[in-house]
């Protein structure tokens, strides 16, 4: 049986998207996306941002490579991944970043011309883990 390993991430890509391929041809798209959180502290209002690395697979990953730009906001669900390796050296490292099964693309940023989509304000894309 499986845990429940499922997370809902908004924010803005911190850099162009990186569209890649597998050896066997299937394509792969990572991006970073920036998270804002708002908070008082001392009657002061205080940000604090946090970073997250995305990774999309086959016809999401070709979709979002083509579609996102830095800065565009993104709306990511999906499940978190734990990466472990060992460097040249023996010494153990990871990294946890999230698989994404389901992203929203947020409304273009003011001055940005749409990409292919005239007239769409919002484009919902919706892909599932079936047939990976």
């Amino acid at each position: 049986m499986n845990n429940l390993n499922s997370i809902l991430l908004e924010g803005n890509l911190v850099r162009d998207p990186d569209l890649k391929a597998t050896p066997s041809g299937t394509p792969v798209c990572t991006f970073s996306v920036a998270s804002n959180r708002w908070y008082k502290q001392n009657d002061q209002l205080e940000k604090e941002v946090s970073f997250f690395d995305v990774e999309a697979w086959s016809k999401l990953a070709q979709t979002c490579g083509e579609t996102l730009k830095k800065g565009r906001g993104v709306r990511v669900v999906g499940r978190l991944k734990q990466d472990r390796w060992n460097d040249g050296e023996g010494k153990a490292h990871n990294k946890v970043k999230i698989v994404a099964e389901h992203v929203e693309f947020k409304p273009q940023m003011k001055g940005e011309a749409p990409e292919g989509r005239s007239g769409a304000s919002r484009t919902r894309l919706e892909e599932t883990a079936e047939g990976f």
